[in-house]
């Protein structure tokens, strides 16, 4: 079909074939001429400008497209379904006459860094409120409120980013969605009030809510049916690799207090705000390389821009061919189905109305678009699959996250019996005249007398003053932590700076007793060392799941998505229930492992089945719906699991356990996709 240097596309318009055209070695070399490895365009090669018989082609089509406005749209959705049915199957061949190399490595690297971010963001609150809570008086409900906030920012923008993924495009999306996670995590290291950085963190998560979403998507449609599976597999890595690298950043920054600085009493920039800045640059990076990369051609040719994805497919092909060392590859494809565009846009001509009735009605068309998908995966097509991946991603989510909280408030649970075992009970003594200028540390003392005795310069952790006396005794620049006065008798008294606030005095006479200059910061008690296992903890959950990651993408195109997402749950299951010997630190951090690491193959299988079960059209918008649900079972999870942490550990592990085998058992009636080309 090549005659006179341009391309004859073929009377149906379609693709055939992914083979060159047979030509003798002078015609191939006439082709070639002339040819440099950095054109982008071969000589003698379709250049978006129509063939005389396209022309021909186009005015018969025109005639009957005029009056698509007065056919029925039942008519033109029909239509239009069959166009891409025509469309994926040729989409396909051109993608694997394009090859897999170098561009799809580059691509992998750069959306392996958003999803690298979206790691990172899970874990980031966790690691800073021990010393957050130091810097901005947080309370325990306060704490609380600010570990689920980032969940439901990702809530949110995951339905939201991702719907408009399918509208937008892939590309803009996801820099939209990078550049407000960096823009607010950047900023949220700086505020210094509870309530700025609360909201700095929620609209970061609703920034890096749509990365997921719209980093499979994307990627999935660069990609062969017979690589799919196993790329996208490697890709969810970049998961794993963020919660390293928050891990390990946490452990390396926040316990150096004196990388931080202060101006006054008023404005502090602690270690554990510098660990936020390095927590952002992953996003910035991939935020910065994603500059340089195409959107998605599957996307173009969806709404009708056939020139702009022709041209980045050249691109992809030439790439590859040029790195596998065969640059005189010539890209066979003319012309490429586009499906009828049957969406209907409203638009204001620039002299009417203000700019702003412009761009409202604008984003209100684009959101009743996107709601408009978001329905259109409840209708009778995808209804059951969608219910049924809802009910899978829910239980995963809900089990999941709830124990990877519920294993470190364990572990501290089972440190804190420990320490309250270890505590030294003083009954009856008697001290006179004397200086303590050392801590005291997890330490009862009751029905003690404390006469002229001075405490300077120390701390009190862990210790209780239970009926005692204290006459003509002096405090200054004495810190505490959990340490509290129970019916004890304060004579004659001088307390100077020190945080020894009203609240820690219970049921207290205090006769002729004064309180100079108290200590200024949060009235709440604090840990000021570092707990080391936290950080631990997320290390080795974290990269337990490599033996997982490694396992599922190696047969993720073996055994099929069906089986992988079915046995992952159901082994995850059964790990949950040895969780009752776990009596210790060491056992619950291993059974941690375990269970982690047996549940990766289901994340994996769930990413990859959600793309390839919705067309191009719906699939970010599905895909973020779904991720969205997710994230609502994870805010569940924790509030559930960790109420019950010191009570009981039978509900966390039977309820984990009976999500998993209920969503492992529903997902194998799901439709098996792997030898599916993407609609």
């Amino acid at each position: 079909m090549y005659q006179d240097g341009n391309y004859d596309a073929p009377n149906d318009g379609y693709y055939r074939g992914g083979g060159e055209p047979a030509q003798d070695e002078d015609a191939q070399s006439d082709v070639t001429e002339g040819h440099d490895e950095d054109d982008e365009v071969y000589e003698g090669e379709y250049q978006g400008i129509p063939h005389p018989d396209d022309l021909k082609e186009k005015q018969k089509k025109r005639a009957p497209a005029a009056g698509d406005e007065y056919r029925d749209r039942a008519d033109l959705m029909a239509e239009r379904m069959e166009d891409e049915e025509q469309l994926a199957h040729q989409y396909e061949n051109i993608i694997e006459e394009c090859g897999h190399g170098r561009f799809q490595w580059t691509l992998f690297f750069v959306l392996g860094l958003g999803l690298m971010a979206d790691g990172v963001e899970v874990f980031v609150v966790g690691f800073v409120l021990p010393s957050a809570e130091k810097d901005m008086c947080l309370s325990s409900s306060n704490k609380g409120m600010l570990g689920l906030i980032v969940y439901l920012g990702m809530m949110v923008g995951a339905v939201l980013l991702g719907g408009l993924a399918d509208k937008l495009g892939r590309k803009q999306c996801l820099i939209i969605s990078l550049a407000i996670n960096a823009a607010f995590a950047f900023l949220s290291s700086f505020v210094q009030g509870y309530g700025f950085f609360l909201f700095c963190r929620l609209i970061s998560g609703l920034g890096i809510g749509g990365t997921l979403p719209i980093v499979f998507a994307y990627f999935s449609e660069f990609l062969s049916r017979e690589k799919r599976g196993e790329h996208l597999s490697w890709l969810c890595m970049f998961w794993m690799i963020g919660g390293i690298y928050a891990s390990a950043m946490a452990w390396s920054i926040i316990p150096h207090y004196g990388w931080g600085f202060s101006m006054g009493t008023k404005y502090h920039f602690h270690s554990w705000r510098v660990f936020v800045l390095v927590c952002s640059l992953p996003c910035i990076a991939s935020l910065v390389a994603l500059k340089f990369m195409p959107e998605s051609p599957r996307f173009l040719l969806e709404i009708g821009k056939h020139d702009e994805a022709w041209m980045i497919l050249k691109q992809v092909h030439d790439t590859n061919m040029r790195a596998k060392g065969e640059p005189e590859r010539v890209f066979t494809v003319s012309y490429i189905k586009t499906p009828k565009q049957v969406d209907e846009f409203i638009e204001i001509q620039s002299s009417t109305g203000t700019w702003y009735q412009r761009w409202l009605v604008r984003i209100t068309t684009v959101l009743k678009q996107v709601w408009d998908n978001v329905l259109y995966c409840l209708t009778a097509q995808y209804r059951m699959n969608t219910l049924m991946l809802a009910v899978v991603w829910f239980t995963m989510a809900l089990s999941y996250y709830g124990l990877i909280v519920w294993f470190p408030d364990m572990i501290r649970y089972f440190q804190d019996e420990a320490y309250d075992s270890r505590v030294k009970i003083f009954d009856e003594e008697e001290v006179s005249h004397f200086t303590f200028n050392f801590t005291l540390e997890n330490q009862i003392h009751r029905n003690g007398e404390y006469r002229n005795d001075k405490f300077i310069g120390m701390k009190f952790k862990e210790v209780r003053f239970e009926d005692s006396l204290f006459e003509d005794c002096y405090f200054e620049d004495v810190r505490s932590t959990e340490t509290f006065f129970e019916n004890c008798t304060i004579i004659s008294t001088v307390f100077y700076n020190t945080d020894l606030y009203e609240h820690k005095f219970i049921n207290c006479r205090l006769i002729n007793s004064t309180f100079m200059k108290e200590k200024e910061g949060c009235h709440i008690d604090f840990e000021e060392d570092n707990d080391f296992l936290i950080y631990l903890v997320s290390f080795l959950g974290s990269l337990s799941v490599l033996p997982g990651n490694i396992i599922s993408a190696l047969l993720m195109d073996k055994i099929g998505r069906i089986k992988m997402i079915g046995g992952s749950m159901l082994i995850s299951a059964v790990c949950c229930f040895f969780l009752f010997f776990g009596n210790s630190e060491s056992a619950m951090i291993g059974w941690q492992c375990l269970f982690c690491g047996a549940s990766i193959a289901a994340w994996n299988a769930l990413d990859v089945i959600t793309v390839e079960l919705y067309p191009t059209d719906k699939r970010a918008t599905a895909f973020g719906i779904l991720n969205g649900l997710c994230k609502f079972g994870a805010i569940l999870g924790n509030s559930i699991f960790s109420s019950f942490v010191g009570i009981t550990k039978v509900v966390p592990i039977l309820l984990a356990s009976s999500a998993l085998v209920g969503g492992g058992l529903l997902a194998l009636r799901l439709p098996e996709t792997r030898e599916q080309v993407l609609m």
